[in-house]
């Protein structure tokens, strides 16, 4: 077999490989469409949004765990 034939073969065996790849892709891409986790054409995910906590919030939460802390080392301490 020349080089011509051996090269025009691994191609067909590429692109082969390749068109196998595209449809498994787009397997995947519907997949995702079907789930609902991404609208068509768009990367922003859609859905619940992040929680955001206030300023206070964190304070009193930061408070809490402090005060935890604090009992515990003092009861650690007592043994």
């Amino acid at each position: 077999m020349d080089i011509l034939a051996a090269l025009k073969q691994e191609e067909a065996k590429l692109q082969k490989q390749a068109d196998k790849v595209r449809q498994q892709l787009d397997a995947v891409r519907a997949a995702r469409k079907i789930l609902g986790r991404e609208v068509v054409g768009s990367s922003k995910p859609i859905g619940k949004k992040k929680r955001v906590m206030s300023a206070a919030a964190r304070a009193k939460i930061g408070k809490a765990t402090k005060e935890r802390w604090a009992k515990f080392r003092a009861a650690k301490a007592k043994r």
